[in-house]
């Protein structure tokens, strides 16, 4: 995709086998080491929800923290951090979900929206879809409306918009 005449994808660099054989990592550094793209990764993310009332922007861990920030930052509302289970200090709400091998949990101040605040969940890569899933039960059992998804990247052959059917979700890059 091209944005402010920049085309994002060539900022994006494809590693063959790695975390393991057989996967190619989309690595998204380059783009976060060039101010340019990286501001231009963030407008796409942020289009279309300037005028839709987001009061807060939702993202989980760790790379989702970089793109989330930007985007409330930049539509100029709250941040709320999901993180893995156990790592937040206050008290908390959980979902626990299916990973392909075991369960993983993911947590989220109790208090961290308003009820019935509208937000938005951001994050860089939709893959499989099941951590996305997840956050947006969890937003949902502390009272919030999920009022979109972005995504940097979206992994088209792996399906995850079927875990996420009923939301709206927009991609800046499929691969």
């Amino acid at each position: 995709m091209t944005t402010k005449g920049i085309d994002l994808q060539a900022y994006i660099r494809s590693i063959p086998d790695w975390p393991k054989k057989g996967i190619l990592f989309r690595d998204i550094t380059p783009l976060l080491a060039d101010p340019n793209a990286f501001s231009a990764a963030v407008d796409a993310l942020c289009a279309g929800y300037a005028e839709t009332g987001v009061e807060y922007v939702a993202a989980v861990e760790a790379r989702g923290f970089i793109f989330g920030a930007a985007v409330a930052e930049k539509l100029g509302v709250g941040f709320v951090p999901i993180r893995k289970k156990g790592k937040l200090p206050f008290k908390t709400e959980s979902v626990t979900y299916e990973l392909e091998y075991g369960t993983d949990t993911l947590e989220v101040h109790s208090d961290a929206i308003e009820k019935a605040a509208k937000v938005l969940m951001i994050d860089d890569l939709l893959a499989t879809g099941g951590t996305m899933a997840a956050a947006c039960k969890l937003i949902e059992k502390i009272g919030g409306q999920v009022v979109g998804i972005g995504f940097l990247i979206e992994l088209s052959e792996l399906a995850g918009r079927e875990k996420l059917d009923g939301y709206t979700i927009n991609t800046v890059l499929s691969y």
